[in-house]
């Protein structure tokens, strides 16, 4: 029997490449989409709905055995705006799961930022989401994967540095040896798939990363540059005063343009942290997942 599985956050950047690994694996997709959609792709139908509506979370979630929850708020200039979606939003999906009677799993895309939520509205936003999912899952298993960096085909936050590195130019956010790491979008999408499919345990949760040993600061990134390129890299280092201007510019042109900007002075804190390394080991071991596109290989054959 196919199983059906029901999916927030599709047409974001993530979401995208998680719902074409899904249907190449034979699941159907059920699809929340804030505007109508019709789709001539099988297996993927499209639910017109929001996380604020509760009816729409019903008939995304009717008859689906698993959840994958996608959808978050990334911008904001106001914590409030990212409770509302990342807790409040994460919270109804939950309990329309659990009122299906039809639901057995439930995965919530975290982020490796939770880990430190005294860092930013959204890093605070999205450790709140996973404790109160925790509490109210009852006997619907929950899995929270905490990625690190994403980047990839679609991607538009990282491609800009990657694209200036291998113009020879690397903008270093925070201290020179601040530890980082990245994993590609393939690879994300590839554990979802793996994960919905290996008999889960009850309430896990799982830092997502490429798995290169050592992992990266911003030295190794500009020797991965450079060793691409064939040709020097230079490391420009951004002055917090001058991040903090930009976010300054960002919140006010955000206000005129009345959307949501993505530089603030919450950001800055998680962008220029000292320590984003990841491990693999916990999911690894749990559904036999392991990366296979390191950055390297990413910018030399242009995956990113």
């Amino acid at each position: 029997m196919t199983k059906t599985v029901a999916v927030t956050g599709v047409t974001g950047f993530i979401g995208k490449h998680i719902v074409e690994d899904l249907l190449s694996r034979g699941y159907i997709v059920r699809a929340l989409t804030r505007k109508p959609r019709t789709s001539a792709t099988p297996n993927l139908v499209w639910v017109h709905g929001s996380l604020e509506d509760k009816d729409s979370l019903s008939a995304l979630v009717n008859g689906a055995e698993d959840v994958v929850h996608l959808a978050g708020m990334v911008r904001g200039s106001t914590e409030q705006t990212f409770t509302d979606c990342n807790v409040t939003g994460s919270l109804r999906l939950m309990q329309a799961a659990k009122e299906s009677g039809s639901c057995k799993r439930f995965l919530f895309m975290s982020s490796l930022a939770a880990r430190h939520p005294e860092l930013s509205w959204y890093a605070n936003s999205k450790h709140v989401a996973e404790q109160q999912l925790m509490a109210i899952s009852s006997d619907i298993s929950l899995g929270i994967f905490r990625p690190t960096a994403v980047y990839g085909p679609g991607d538009k936050e990282l491609k800009p540095l990657f694209s200036w590195l291998l113009r020879g130019i690397l903008p270093r956010l925070g201290s020179p040896d601040a530890q980082l790491s990245f994993i590609h979008v393939s690879d994300l999408a590839e554990a979802v798939g793996q994960w919905l499919t290996v008999e889960q345990s009850h309430n896990q949760s799982y830092e997502l990363c490429d798995g290169v040993s050592g992992g990266y600061n911003w030295t190794r990134l500009q020797e991965i540059g450079a060793a691409v390129r064939k040709g020097k890299v230079r490391v420009i280092g951004i002055p917090l005063p001058l991040l903090k201007g930009l976010a300054d510019i960002s919140m006010l042109l955000s206000r005129l343009a009345r959307k949501e900007p993505m530089l603030t002075h919450s950001k800055i804190r998680e962008l220029t942290h000292q320590d984003w390394s990841a491990s693999n080991t916990g999911l690894s071991e749990s559904i036999n997942w392991f990366p296979k596109i390191s950055l390297e290989r990413a910018l030399r054959d242009g995956l990113y």
